[in-house]
């Protein structure tokens, strides 16, 4: 492994034709550097199980450097003032617009998705950018009335301090985004702990801050392991946020111990979301909705449809409409393929005992799917096949658990009072949709469900740059990120008031 880091030549040199680096680095002190106890782990392409380079293992040590470096560099960086910040970061949206191809690229080779699925996700992410960077002329306080004479009241923002940022390898740069973006706006200084399976991504953003005039130290990223570079950074005193999207299991652990020094901690933990098909809904598009919100991405989403309830009086007629759907569906990394692999082989692996466990423990029915694509063309990559079942309890671990992976469940109900009730019969609450042509029925769905987000005659996901997402319960612990509310997440408020004189006029 020391021979690895050695050859990469401080992380700048690639294969002669390769957009990837031998070894991939932290970067911290806007360079790029190695671990400390020069350790690194092969980093596979999900499509192809090839190793596209060694990634820095990051520990103890590695975090303590890049955490003193953000201490430093927060007072000079939240004196700096909001629109100039916000100057900045609208910079960063322009250069990554003009190298959306490139980023595109790397977002592909790391995760396995096609091309144009990577291309729309950068888009997103550039949205962001140009979304908070507005955010800096509109850093809203308020102004009131005082009880007493002679006395003005406002609120102003503030920021919070050195964060951490942590997140999933799903979308990558949209990940970095949705967190990066709205934390360095507020003022705060950032350590961002890449996820192990798309460490890169993270380093072309960085790279891309350094371009547009970020001061060293002001954001860092750290790569490795969870429980190895991650736990140090929510450990760590000297960190005042912990921004986390992933499992509920590492929520919980994160809001344990950053809690207990009272920093602040922002949760996304995903969902098991519901889509409803009505007996008066148009079956061809709620089919089609079902299928984007199940399968795409390799239903590697917080917000995929994991359950699609469906009227006992259609339920036959969606089920061969669906299946006939889903078994036309193309698995792959191309632009042409409707859906790659997930991402590594201990995903793969989770997703066949999923099913297996579902069948053999639990009486689930596989209507199709189930099991890994291993023909010639697919057997190195890390694909399952879309994967439907049936014969499902509510209450059966498949029914209450997120997998994320292309697996989902359909589940006949009576009625709408029964399609909300089993809906909201979960121990999260991130996202729903329900497919009809009733209005009645759709307002009181709004009303009723028991999440985040709800979609009307749509998929469970596609929430957009300038609206809050965040979910109940077990998806999360009430903050919401993109949109306004991120602010919200990444800074706080001061209450303000002046007393005057008017005898000193």
């Amino acid at each position: 492994m020391v021979e690895a880091l050695q050859e990469a030549k401080a992380g700048a040199q690639k294969r002669e034709g390769s957009l990837y680096p031998l070894v991939v680095q932290h970067w911290i002190g806007n360079e790029n550097r190695d671990s400390i106890a020069a350790e690194t782990f092969s980093k596979l392409n999900p499509a192809t199980g090839e190793v596209l380079g060694q990634v820095a293992r990051g520990r103890q040590a590695d975090a303590d450097r890049a955490i003193a470096l953000a201490v430093d560099a927060y007072p000079e960086w939240r004196a700096r003032p909001v629109i100039q910040r916000a100057d900045l970061l609208r910079k960063v949206a322009q250069l990554m617009q003009e190298r959306q191809t490139e980023i595109a690229r790397v977002v592909a080779l790391e995760t396995g998705k096609s091309p144009k699925d990577a291309l729309g996700e950068v888009g997103a992410a550039i949205e962001m950018g140009y979304f908070i960077a507005g955010e800096g002329r509109r850093y809203y306080g308020h102004t009131t009335n005082s009880a007493m004479a002679h006395r003005s009241a406002m609120t102003v923002r503030q920021p919070i301090g050195p964060c951490a940022l942590i997140i999933a390898a799903n979308t990558p740069i949209a990940n970095v985004a949705w967190k990066a973006f709205p934390a360095l706006l507020c003022g705060n200084t950032a350590i961002l702990k890449a996820s192990e399976d798309t460490p890169y991504t993270a380093i072309l953003f960085a790279e891309l801050l350094k371009e547009a005039g970020l001061p060293a130290g002001v954001f860092s990223v750290l790569q490795g392991f969870g429980e190895e570079a991650g736990a140090p950074l929510v450990e760590n005193e000297r960190i005042r946020l912990v921004s986390f999207t992933g499992s509920v299991f590492v929520g919980r652990y994160i809001q344990k111990v950053a809690g207990e020094r009272l920093a602040k901690v922002c949760l996304e933990l995903g969902g098991k979301n519901p889509l409803i098909v009505c007996d008066d809904a148009d079956l061809h598009a709620a089919a089609d909705a079902a299928l984007l919100s199940a399968f795409s991405n390799a239903g590697q989403r917080c917000a995929s449809a994991s359950r699609i309830l469906v009227f006992e009086s259609v339920y036959e007629q969606f089920k061969q409409i669906l299946l006939e759907k889903t078994n036309r569906l193309k698995v792959g990394p191309t632009d042409a393929d409707d859906l790659g692999p997930v991402i590594n082989a201990a995903q793969l692996s989770q997703m066949l005992n999923t099913v297996r466990e579902a069948v053999d423990r639990d009486g689930a029915v596989v209507l199709c799917g189930g099991d890994r694509v291993n023909d010639a063309e697919h057997q190195n990559g890390f694909y399952m096949a879309p994967t439907i079942l049936e014969n499902v309890s509510p209450q059966a671990a498949i029914s209450r658990e997120e997998f994320f992976g292309p697996i989902t469940c359909l589940y006949p109900v009576k009625d709408f009072n029964h399609a909300v009730e089993l809906a909201n019969d979960s121990p999260m609450g991130l996202t729903a949709a329900i497919h009809t042509t009733s209005i009645h029925r759709a307002q009181r769905f709004t009303e009723l469900s028991q999440t985040g987000v709800v979609s009307i005659n749509g998929p469970t996901y596609g929430s957009e740059p300038h609206m809050p997402f965040g979910g109940l319960r077990n998806s999360g612990n009430g903050f919401r990120e993109a949109g306004m509310e991120a602010l919200d997440v990444y800074s706080d408020w001061k209450s303000v008031y002046v007393k005057y004189d008017p005898e000193k006029i």
